[in-house]
């Protein structure tokens, strides 16, 4: 075995592996030298080179998304760490562990005009969970902070900063460990629900007859199908959930925007909940957010072991334990109330599935008429990732298939690194994958390609309709020269030269029809990476969108 001859190198790469870490994203450089020599040279880690530092957080963001594990990222000393923050900000705010280890100059070395050179100590301290900053030589001090981070990754699902100082020679090797690191067990708490607690809030629960659930983003069963089977017979509770919530069922409410769009205030004030219940990550709807903070519930608890962000402007209880413990613990002591708070919302849901399909059956080509062929042309038990911005809002208005994974960057909602996020997934998950990318957010992030692992079978469907559409159905929208240049950003861009250049097979569909055989020859291959461009006509799909609330009415 080939060793790192710096003993710090050899202890946290000791460290790393006496955890479990098994993935490990490397970008080149030389000052992290000693640390890329021990990764690669041990067969139990799987390494990947991924030159551009930000693709490659978000690549490691896309295997640890998959596997609930630490992935860990490696990278040189200077600005190539300060790439890493979007994505270690994501990891923050969707709660994916994420082990950022940086390779530093001595400390004697920093603020002496020297290149490469930059203050590296808790860069990322507003986002991270625990930063370890080491010293040069090999200390039990440097053992335990390593394995802080590390433990802390694993306990509290989020990003950690190790940054490791190493001096000149950095290619040196030898053929033992020079070092016996110290290791520190994590220790695991599982937190229950006191009687207090349980008698408490099922007083609560069982004098209300208007309960509303609402689920964010969760990993695919994630909550147990007994719980999922309770609510939807409880005809005081009403369940909503998103695209990204990957919880199914026909009594629950998945495309939020269709539903409340178009109420009245009198509705409002009917279907205002006496109890919200949320868990789960970051809630897409922008509808139901106001719904909430116009209409706020007399109590709002939130469940989640770590975090409760007070969304909607009146938070009164935080349950400080996982979903699936809290309603093991909860329910038992719950009664059946007469409601009619399902019926409701299930009668308005109908006529707007109707409502919804009168209208696509009318409209030109267009954004949301592409939506309409691709979602239920997706294979079954797919990956689907989709990219923030008008992508994930258009899928939230229709039905996926309940055995297709859904994936998105919302912690911070930001368009960087969706494409290597969903290359990084599709490494790690040997599903189909396929991606739904906006035209602005793919060319941001088009190193994503610059990348030797893509599967075969990774497909992207790029909807590109010439600029950051977004915009043109936020309020404020007016047909100028700044408008177009500085918001909504026009451009004339394809991905033609893109897909050639990283080996993807390409094709084009500009309507309805050439879209439905792309489609299908998509889908029919899988022996190339794959990048289908939809294009769609940039000042229609506004207007067209904006034109489908009106009718839902």
């Amino acid at each position: 075995m080939v060793y790192p001859k710096i003993p710090l190198a050899q202890s946290i790469i000791q460290i790393c592996l006496a955890k479990g870490i098994k993935n490990i994203i490397i970008s080149p450089g030389s000052r992290n030298a000693p640390l890329t020599i021990g990764f690669v040279n041990n067969p139990a880690f799987n390494c990947y080179s991924v030159v551009d530092e930000r693709c490659a957080a978000f690549f490691a963001l896309g295997i640890a998304q998959q596997t609930k594990l630490p992935t860990v990222v490696v990278c040189t000393s200077g600005s190539a760490l300060l790439n890493y923050y979007p994505a270690v900000a994501e990891a923050f705010y969707s709660q994916i562990p994420l082990i950022v280890i940086s390779a530093d100059r001595p400390q004697s070395k920093i603020d002496i005009g020297d290149g490469q050179t930059i203050r590296q100590e808790k860069v990322f301290k507003n986002h991270s969970l625990y930063n370890a900053n080491l010293s040069e030589e090999t200390s039990v001090e440097n053992d335990v902070k390593i394995n802080h981070a590390i433990n802390k990754a694993f306990a509290k699902k989020g990003p950690v900063h190790i940054n490791a100082p190493f001096e000149e020679p950095l290619y040196q090797t030898v053929s033992k460990q020079l070092v016996d690191s110290t290791i520190l067990a994590l220790a695991r708490k599982h937190k229950k629900l006191s009687i207090g607690e349980i008698i408490e809030f099922t007083n609560i629960w069982n004098k209300s007859k208007k309960k509303l659930i609402l689920i964010g983003e969760l990993k695919p069963n994630e909550i147990e199908t007994e719980f999922i089977d309770f609510f939807a017979k409880d005809a005081s509770v009403v369940v909503m959930t998103e695209t990204t919530s990957n919880v199914h069922h026909p009594n629950f409410l998945n495309t939020i925007d269709t539903i409340i769009t178009p109420f009245s205030k009198r509705e409002f004030n009917q279907l205002q909940p006496d109890i919200l219940i949320t868990f789960g990550g970051m809630v897409v709807s922008k509808r139901v957010k106001t719904f909430l903070r116009n209409y706020k519930p007399k109590h709002h608890w939130h469940i989640d072991h770590l975090r409760a962000y007070d969304t909607y402007g009146g938070l009164t209880q935080h349950f400080k334990v996982s979903p699936n413990q809290f309603f093991k613990q909860f329910l038992p002591f719950t009664i059946p109330l007469k409601s009619t708070y399902f019926s409701t919302f299930d009668r308005i849901a109908k006529l707007r599935a109707q409502k919804h399909q009168d209208y696509l059956s009318k409209i030109p080509f267009s954004d949301f008429k592409a939506f309409e062929k691709i979602i239920p042309s997706l294979p079954l038990n797919s990956m689907l990732q989709i990219s923030n911005s008008s992508a994930i809002r258009y899928a939230q208005l229709f039905q996926l298939d309940a055995s297709i994974q859904v994936f998105c960057n919302r912690g911070t909602s930001g368009i960087d690194g969706s494409t290597s996020t969903a290359i990084g997934a599709a490494v790690a998950n040997e599903k189909q994958t396929v991606l739904i990318a906006g035209d602005i957010g793919f060319f941001y992030d088009s190193n994503a390609l610059w990348n030797n692992y893509v599967p075969k079978n990774f497909k992207i469907i790029l909807i590109n309709n010439g600029g950051g559409g977004i915009f043109r159905i936020l309020p404020g929208h007016e047909e100028t020269a700044v408008f177009n240049q500085f918001f909504e950003t026009f451009h004339c861009l394809t991905a033609e030269q893109l897909a050639k250049m990283y080996g993807f097979q390409y094709s084009i569909a500009s309507d309805e029809e050439s879209l439905e055989r792309s489609l299908s020859q998509l889908f029919a291959q899988n022996d190339q990476p794959s990048i289908l461009e939809v294009f769609t006509p940039t000042l229609q799909n506004d207007k067209i969108l904006l034109q489908y609330f009106r009718e839902l009415k």
